[in-house]
């Protein structure tokens, strides 16, 4: 039986890696962390501007532009040995961070991030177009490697979390 959990639980963290790809943790990710037969040790925490965690017998975590993997790494060695034999730890999204839509948009603000979102389901989520809007001028204000980026988008570009899209008035 055991063994079969842990079967569960390797897959599980091989799946959700896989659909994770390399994204980055930043301010307003939740997170859960799990070490596989100790229950004591699972928790949930959403990353805050200090980009700290706190987790159990390690000291603070500095998470902010870090991978999952990486962070998994990071509380593996840290209980490696002194805590626990051979750690298996996982570490889940439960919530990314929101993106932004504003200008000629029927519901402008902020909506909860999800995988593969391109802009055309960006713009349905905020209620579709208004009728002054631009069929092609919408821009995107996005974050990369520490550098503020703006990319002329199109209805199939992808979002990403914290993305600030604008979508400009036609003039015709």
């Amino acid at each position: 039986m055991r063994l079969l959990a842990l079967l569960f639980f390797l897959l599980y963290n091989i799946q959700s890696n896989a659909v994770a790809g390399e994204y980055l943790l930043g301010v307003g990710d939740k997170i859960e962390i799990v070490v596989y037969g100790e229950n004591d040790l699972t928790t949930k925490v959403k990353i805050s501007r200090s980009g700290l965690i706190s987790f159990p017998f390690l000291d603070d975590i500095q998470v902010i532009g870090l991978s999952l993997k990486d962070v998994e790494n990071k509380i593996h060695a840290g209980l490696l040995g002194d805590y626990l034999i051979n750690p298996h730890v996982s570490v889940l999204i439960i919530e990314y961070r929101p993106f932004f839509i504003h200008g000629q948009v029927m519901r402008p603000g902020g909506f909860p991030y999800q995988e593969d979102l391109r802009l055309d389901k960006a713009i349905a989520l905020a209620g579709g177009l208004t009728n002054r809007a631009s069929k092609v001028d919408w821009i995107i204000t996005r974050t990369v490697k520490g550098k503020t980026v703006t990319i002329t988008a199109n209805i199939a570009t992808l979002i990403q979390p914290d993305d600030i899209i604008k979508i400009e008035q036609s003039f015709f």
